[in-house]
């Protein structure tokens, strides 16, 4: 990294975060009263040897747990989210505080630096310049897992040449679930090295009633908040342009509704409520009219309007096509491929489609028609690579077109599409993030130090100031449910979606219908790392409605 950082880095890197007090002296465990083991069958024969942790929460202790020093590694899996850095240096501080020998090894480039076996021990020098900043850089992260045999048997070698205590694995669900299948494997194995897993994602869907929200949410709603806010400005300055924003949250949409709680677009679609009302592709196009035609009404052609990513996936009929269209190219794969022009597989395709997922289909595109049957290397739908904002314009601007036709729409519709989510995964963390991942990454070499392995640590009471988080550890297993993927039944950890009875969709429901017309756009400005508390510390309000 350059010497010649920006002023913002060189103040940031000096700021101190809170520890819970548990973690302020000697933290030892203490079984939660109450915890159980896991009861689900499939998922016991699975993890035979690690299936019988309970719960532990980290209490203040007398004694320190060992005094010897330790070598631990660390990896940061999947996508980056903001804290990520301050997790390694609670992880480098609290093995410095048992011996200033201790080590900590950073494996490069997510998993496959364990299973190469390539790492770089971290240093002052090192840990310093990254503190409390964004990104993943330190090391860097990957995608790949540890699943088969001969992977776990290269990450065994690797840890244990290098003399790891244990391994700690920065993640989301998957991850923690991969780390879950390694702690298994190596205990099988008669190993001693540990695994410990660390709760992140943007999304927001790595949580549940023992943790209370995965790091990186927080930074990330509260970014593409202002960058919704500052949209909502404009367009109530320009006063011509209606905006369609996609943000990031492919399996739930905790994001959009965070932001939409504390923006107030005109028009916000939650992905968990399309499914529970088997809404369609038509019927939402449909809602999104109507709020331009109200708007118009009122003389306001713009507008801002919120989809999550994943929206596609959880529309009714668009569901249907997709389990239709994937079960076709299986069969009939190599047929596809001998076509010669598109007209001839269109043709193809709608002869083995049923009536209405070719209705659907032959509603999309050109271009999305063809993504659709061009599978990924794994042999899924890619439907990620669809531009979800600008097929809702796309279709939008035709409906519009048949109601001016029709005199039923006398307005105007210029729109404008946004995708908001790399801008939101490296931002430097908020005061929340960056000390619940501090304490995240300390608590974690508290669990090492009493032996356990197969757990991931959690935070609770995270409403209160950091001084009184209580900071833990959870086996994975207990969180672990059996889910068919790729034709097969895995253990994986159940993402948190947005539940349509929790209270902040309760609170946004309620309010919403007075965001169709009205602006009343909140601009929420960017993250205060400085400050009023109520700035500076301030939760999520998914976080305030769930734990207040």
């Amino acid at each position: 990294m350059s010497e010649n950082i920006s002023p913002f880095h060189s103040q940031r890197t000096s700021y101190e975060p809170r520890l819970p007090k548990a973690l302020q002296g000697y933290a030892r465990v203490e079984e939660v009263e109450g915890s159980v083991a896991v009861s689900d069958p499939d998922v016991q024969k699975l993890f035979p040897q690690t299936f019988e942790g309970k719960m532990v929460k980290l209490v203040p202790g007398d004694k320190p747990a060992t005094t010897e020093p330790l070598t631990i590694g660390v990896v940061l899996s999947g996508g980056p989210a903001p804290g990520g850095h301050n997790a390694i240096a609670g992880l480098y501080d609290a093995l410095k505080k048992i011996h200033p020998d201790s080590r900590l090894l950073g494996f490069l480039n997510g998993p496959i630096g364990v299973i190469q076996g390539d790492y770089i021990e971290l240093s002052d020098e090192l840990i310093q310049k990254h503190r409390n900043t964004g990104g993943f850089d330190i090391i860097g992260s990957g995608r790949d897992k540890i699943e088969s045999a001969e992977d776990i048997d290269r990450c065994a070698r690797a840890l244990s040449t290098l003399g790891c205590k244990a391994l700690v694995v920065i993640g989301g669900d998957d991850s923690n679930t991969n780390a879950a299948i390694l702690a298994e494997e190596l205990k099988a194995r008669n190993s001693e090295i540990q695994v410990i897993g660390l709760p992140k994602t943007i999304d927001g869907d790595m949580r549940n009633e023992i943790i209370e929200t995965s790091f990186g949410f927080d930074t990330a709603a509260k970014t593409y908040a202002n960058l919704v806010a500052n949209i909502a400005r404009d367009a109530r300055s320009a006063r011509k342009y209606t905006h369609i924003i996609k943000l990031m949250g492919r399996a739930a949409s905790h994001v959009a509704l965070e932001v939409a709680l504390q923006v107030h677009p005109n028009l916000t679609i939650i992905s968990e409520e399309v499914e529970k009302r088997g809404l369609t592709l038509d019927q939402v196009v449909e809602q999104i009219v109507d709020v331009i035609v109200r708007r118009a009404s009122a003389d306001k052609n713009y507008g801002v309007i919120v989809i999550p990513e994943g929206l596609l996936e959880f529309l009714a009929d668009f569901k249907e096509l997709l389990k239709e269209l994937s079960l076709m190219m299986k069969e009939h794969e190599e047929v596809l491929h001998a076509f010669h022009s598109d007209e001839d597989v269109r043709q193809f395709v709608n002869r083995h489609l049923t009536a209405e997922s070719a209705k659907v289909y032959g509603s999309l595109p050109d271009s999305i028609q063809h993504t659709l049957l061009k599978p990924d290397k794994h042999g899924n739908i890619p439907v990620s690579h669809i531009e979800t904002d600008v097929l809702l314009m796309d279709l939008v601007k035709l409906r519009l077109d048949e109601l001016t036709q029709l005199g039923q729409f006398k307005g105007t519709f210029s729109p404008i599409t946004h995708f908001f989510g790399y801008e939101g995964r490296c931002v430097p963390p908020s005061n929340f993030d960056a000390e619940y991942c501090y304490a995240l990454g300390y608590a974690a070499v508290s669990l090492i130090t009493a032996g356990l392995t197969g757990f991931t640590v959690y935070g609770q009471n995270m409403m209160a100031s950091p001084e009184d988080w209580v900071m833990g550890g959870v086996p994975v297993t207990s969180m672990i449910n059996m889910e068919l993927r790729k034709g097969k039944m895995k253990p994986v950890i159940k993402k948190a979606l947005v539940e349509l009875e929790g209270k902040p969709f309760k609170a946004f429901a309620a309010a919403r219908d007075n965001w169709i017309v009205e602006d009343d756009y909140h601009f929420v400005g960017p993250i205060q790392y400085y400050g009023p508390a109520d700035l500076a510390d301030a939760r999520t309000l998914t976080l305030t409605y769930e734990r207040s």
